[in-house]
């Protein structure tokens, strides 16, 4: 069964840091970019940021560009998400998610070899997801 399990997240001051992981188990990530998302209390679940899938390409979110950075280990299996000066308006659960197999093949890069990540970032091409790790930023 495929499934990504995120962990990572907490209570943490602002202006904290905090870095999340994705692992991936019952399926290799190599072929698949890779997105991390959230969703506020009350608000509908946004693109946080995406890498492609040889960690060769990456996108943010204008909200989190500068203070987020995601990377990805294929040998591990793994995603993360390293964020620093963290804002309270940064409080959300945190998913991520692969991008679908038949949107990867249409955006790959035929030079490098790798999927692209789709731009924008949006939910409806995006899965399997999990249980989310709850990110929470308060003094």
């Amino acid at each position: 069964q495929l499934q990504l399990v995120e962990s990572g997240g907490g209570l943490v001051q602002p202006g904290g840091s905090l870095r999340l992981s994705c692992a991936a188990s019952g399926f290799t990530l190599d072929y698949y970019a890779i997105g991390w998302f959230r969703q506020a209390p009350g608000k509908e679940r946004e693109g946080v940021s995406c890498i492609s899938s040889r960690g060769g390409s990456t996108n943010y979110a204008d909200s989190v560009k500068g203070r987020f950075t995601i990377s990805r280990d294929n040998a591990k299996n793994t995603v993360y998400l390293q964020m620093n000066s963290l804002k309270p308006e940064d409080t959300a659960v945190y998913y991520c998610a692969a991008e679908a197999p038949e949107l990867g093949v249409e955006l790959t890069d035929i030079t490098t070899l790798q999927a692209m990540c789709a731009e924008p970032l949006v939910v409806a091409g995006f899965g399997p997801w999990g249980q989310g790790t709850q990110v929470i930023v308060s003094s």
